[in-house]
């Protein structure tokens, strides 16, 4: 199992846990991302869209194919995340 695969497994955990085993391991964010303020900016709003980024990134050619694929599924999945649970609680409100 590569490092990607690893990195994938531990991204369905935590995403943000993932960030930061692939800021201590390898270079992978530092390729993908020049400013420190748009690392931490995806680090804290969009950490599933970060993640899915740094790894579909190439230094040749940059995203490309099913690496946006990628980012835009990491994207639905943030926004799963942050606008995803408040129709579960208010239907669980309603049944009460």
């Amino acid at each position: 199992m590569g490092c990607g695969c690893l990195i994938v497994l531990l991204t369905w955990i935590s995403p943000r846990f993932a960030l930061f085993v692939l800021w201590l391991f390898t270079d992978r964010l530092s390729l993908a991302v020049d400013s420190f303020l748009v690392g931490l900016l995806g680090f804290v709003f969009l950490p599933y869209t970060f993640v899915l980024y740094a790894l579909a990134y190439s230094p040749a050619g940059g995203v490309s194919g099913i690496g946006w694929f990628l980012v835009v599924l990491g994207f639905l999945l943030d926004l799963g995340t942050w606008f995803g649970g408040g129709q579960e609680a208010s239907s669980r409100r309603r049944r009460i």
